[in-house]
């Protein structure tokens, strides 16, 4: 059975499996991936991660999707569309990890570009967001080639993030 959400000429995004878990576990525990989290991934966090986007696939119809890489059928990390809350607004972000040995390749910015369309045009939003560090440079490109600008920086999780955005008109 395909469960195909989303494919690109080089990635399938798809819904997260158990037996994604060994591929998760690799990139969640990696610390220079994880540099911009509080910490990396314990097994029982990447356990609880797999949970938390199979109630997000039940409860609204999209999560974080596992990133497939079609050429060599692996999973590469992980893409999609997740609830934060920014001054008290709940709001949909563009959200992504992928495998360090993968940087630099253009996978983030594909599987972003891809979800941004499908949030529009699935989800029907008119706004999307993407909350990153501004230390992450890497992923302010990637948010920067997907369209998205800073509206403001906030206090998010004991660190300051940029608050990109991006609108449907201006897609």
């Amino acid at each position: 059975m395909d469960n195909t959400v989303i494919e690109t000429s080089r990635l399938i995004l798809r819904p997260m499996e158990a037996g994604d878990f060994a591929k998760l576990y690799e990139i969640f525990s990696d610390a220079e991936t994880m540099k911009y989290y509080p910490a990396p991934f314990d097994k029982e966090r990447v356990k609880s991660w797999i949970t938390w986007n199979l109630t997000n696939y039940k409860s609204y119809g999209y999560g974080l999707w596992a990133l497939i890489l079609k050429a060599e059928n692996q999973v590469i990390g992980d893409c999609g569309l997740i609830h934060q809350v920014v001054d008290d607004v709940r709001e949909l972000e563009i959200a992504y990890h992928v495998h360090r040995n993968y940087w630099g390749l253009g996978y983030a910015t594909e599987g972003v570009i891809a979800v941004k369309d499908y949030g529009f045009t699935k989800v029907g939003r008119s706004k999307l967001i993407s909350l990153i560090r501004p230390e992450n440079l890497s992923s302010c490109r990637v948010a920067e080639k997907n369209g998205m600008i800073v509206e403001k920086d906030i206090m998010k999780f004991d660190n300051r993030h940029s608050v990109y955005v991006c609108h449907k008109e201006n897609k």
